[in-house]
């Protein structure tokens, strides 16, 4: 008995800290919440960090905070990996618009009785550039590289059985020809399972920490400090001093539920419905739904719409198709997306995920 009424105020005090983080989060989330009279696109650094990943979230329209329970989550959402009991691996290349091409690699390891560990990097080539002065504004014949770079560790841990918390440290650095930029950020996120029919909210700040400031030998300039008196030297070394930008901060909020499986209690199949509401600080506020329908634990079909509500969006209608299995003892997931960019056009996107 004496042990039974540890156990229950020890749960007690975890549904207290879960209730508790979860009114501190939405505090500090509706303060950053109200509307921005600018749309401040084209301010910050790094806007390779907004890239999502994960054919299935982004086949869902990127409804993804309260959903992010598989390796994806390290991008979403951190606290969701925390109920992944398994250890997965994650493989994506997209082929990005203009001939951009993006890879994103990512592994979580779940240790019983202490949490799960995660480290994911992601790596954006531009390809090669033509090298533009303003002698050869069509261009000189040299090319130049460019490419930008995330490394990321994550923690996460399930409080209860109903609330996860979960975190990253990312190392951020971007590069043009001999110039470069760096930076650290981190992710924050909850998940919290509501005792009503496993409705699910999710939360999270991404994105989170020190401005970026270009800097390299391609900031060296040769200048005449006093060009009215004659004699002096015409090509002191001087440095050009570039402007700091901050990274892009993306807060979202999302909840989600499973119609079929939860609430009507049919265990084959699977129909969630999911929406996301987002405040980045370089652009107005938008919201993001998707839905997925699962057959059998085996293929799932599914559909959304990105960013509603933003003027001129570049988002829209999406769409994918998922495969699950069994495979050498563990679980392949292969998953389809096609993405609307606007006048960017249509995107495909192919994403794997092994599960052991």
């Amino acid at each position: 008995m004496k042990i039974n009424k540890l156990t229950e105020n020890k749960m007690s005090n975890y549904g207290k800290l879960s209730l508790l983080t979860v009114l501190m989060f939405c505090i500090f989330l509706s303060a950053n919440m109200f509307p921005q009279s600018i749309g401040r696109v084209g301010t910050t650094a790094a806007p390779f960090l907004k890239i999502g990943v994960g054919a299935r979230s982004l086949g869902m329209g990127e409804a993804y905070a309260s959903l992010s329970e598989d390796v994806t989550g390290l991008f979403w959402n951190p606290a969701g990996v925390a109920n992944n009991g398994k250890l997965q691996l994650l493989f994506n290349h997209y082929s990005y618009i203009a001939d951009i091409n993006y890879e994103f690699g990512g592994i979580t390891v779940p240790v019983s009785g202490i949490g799960t560990f995660g480290a994911f990097i992601g790596n954006l080539n531009y390809g090669e550039i033509e090298r533009t002065t303003v002698a050869s504004p069509e261009g000189t014949g040299e090319k130049v590289t460019a490419n930008s770079m995330v490394f990321g560790l994550s923690f996460a841990r399930a409080l209860t059985d109903r609330f996860a918390i979960g975190a990253n440290m990312k190392l951020v650095r971007e590069q043009i020809w001999h110039s470069t930029a760096s930076g650290v950020a981190f992710d924050i996120g909850v998940l919290y399972k509501a005792f009503f029919k496993n409705i699910k909210l999710g939360m999270s700040i991404s994105n989170f920490g020190t401005d970026m400031q270009m800097d390299g030998r391609d900031m060296l300039v040769q200048h005449d400090i006093s060009p009215s008196v004659a004699g002096n030297n015409e090509n002191i070394n001087a440095n050009l001093e570039t402007d700091k930008f901050p990274l892009p901060i993306l807060f979202r909020m999302g909840l989600s539920a499973d119609i079929l499986k939860d609430i009507l209690e049919l265990p084959d199949y699977s129909w969630i419905v999911a929406v996301d509401a987002v405040h980045p600080n370089d652009n107005k506020e938008y919201m993001n739904v998707g839905t997925e329908l699962t057959l059998y634990d085996m293929i799932s079909l599914r559909g959304g719409f990105r960013e509603l509500m933003l003027d001129d969006r570049e988002g829209g209608l999406t769409f994918g198709i998922g495969l699950k299995f069994d495979v050498m003892g563990g679980v392949l997931n292969l998953d389809y997306a096609n993405v609307d960019f606007g006048r960017l056009d249509h995107q495909n996107k192919f994403t794997l995920i092994l599960s052991f």
